[in-house]
């Protein structure tokens, strides 16, 4: 499930001064495993001081680009984002798995105007959606806005700039920033009042098919709850976090016992003992199933399963929908077994 190839870094571009985007070169023979969505992320594994570090990372570029891009941030006491932006050089290899994701742009959608917000490195898989909507027809709109402390530390500003002079009379940004005053920007964050200046006012004559949303959970939160409040269904607001809060949910039961569990991935079938206290993605991994994971905190979703026998439950999703967990999906880095059996698979998702 796991299928990591190792792939150069053929380019390693300074963004700023706390950012880089790294390209990959993807050999011949791997062109069809790494074809991509607008919005996907890929997964990179690379040993970090003796460690074997996985982080999920969305692309940046768009897919009629031909290239892998993805934009890395470094956060301060973060393993491989300071890594990469340290010590990766040019023509050094990385262990990258076959792009996956669901905050995804389809070509051949029917969206024609669509809006984005995104805060510091949300940008990412924006930047790849709002070129492929400007490209899919060459009448359609894409309004952004986009939250960062400076402009000096806005990734992709250059780039956004670039497109905006191509599509000068579609692509529209709306630049805000919390540390510096700048002129025709917004000062502060992106709050209620951003999405009501946004949607009510200076683009008041466009009607939005969608709005596509990435960054932390706060900002996620207030944007979508001001949309729906100005009339914009939920199955028009598509959210891809970029940070979870902390705050766990309460589970229904006590986890007191232990769970006899049974593990389908890749067609093969695992059986082992577990503690209803640990969670499901841990105590698989403790067994060396090379089950598929990334960030193991909830954002993206890369260890989601089905329950086909017994009952998990999840600390905390900000992924699946009701329907989802209705058909039996969980989130293995954050649920626990709940019944004394209980059997997932991985390949039927």
């Amino acid at each position: 499930m796991s299928d990591f190839h190792s792939l150069t870094i053929s380019k390693i571009v300074r963004l700023t001064p706390s950012s880089v985007a790294l390209s990959f070169a993807i050999p011949s023979h791997l062109k069809k495993d790494f074809q991509f969505s607008a919005g996907q992320y890929i997964t990179l594994e690379h040993s970090v001081d003796g460690n074997i570090v996985r982080r999920a990372y969305s692309i940046s570029s768009a897919p009629s680009s031909g290239e892998l891009t993805v934009g890395i941030k470094k956060v301060p006491n973060g393993t491989f984002s300071v890594f990469a932006n340290e010590s990766l050089q040019e023509g050094n290899t990385v262990k990258v798995m076959p792009p996956e994701g669901r905050f995804t742009f389809d070509a051949s959608s029917t969206y024609t105007t669509v809006g984005a917000f995104a805060a510091g490195s949300g940008i990412t898989p924006i930047m790849s959606i709002a070129q492929t909507v400007l490209e899919q027809n060459e009448t359609n709109t894409f309004v952004l806005v986009y939250g960062n402390q400076t402009p000096e530390e806005t990734m992709f500003r250059k780039e956004l700039l670039a497109l905006q002079e191509k599509y000068a009379n579609r692509f529209f940004i709306q630049w805000v920033y919390s540390r510096s005053s700048e002129a025709d920007c917004l000062f502060g964050r992106i709050e209620a009042s951003t999405v009501n200046l946004i949607v009510k006012n200076k683009f008041k004559q466009l009607s939005f098919d969608a709005f596509y949303l990435c960054g932390p959970e706060e900002m996620i939160t207030i944007v979508s709850d001001t949309l729906k409040t100005n009339g914009v269904s939920q199955d028009n607001i598509l959210f891809e976090l970029f940070t979870a809060s902390e705050k766990e949910e309460t589970l229904s039961q006590d986890l007191d016992g232990q769970t006899s569990i049974e593990v389908l991935v890749d067609d093969e079938t695992f059986h082992f003992n577990m503690d209803q206290k640990s969670l499901i993605l841990d105590a698989v991994l403790k067994e060396d199933i090379d089950a598929p994971y990334s960030c193991q905190g909830g954002v993206c979703s890369s260890c989601i399963a089905r329950v086909t026998e017994g009952k998990a439950e999840m600390v905390k999703n900000q992924i699946l929908t009701d329907g989802e967990i209705e058909d039996g999906l969980i989130l293995t880095c954050q649920a626990h077994a709940l019944t004394p059996t209980l059997k997932i698979d991985y390949d039927d998702v």
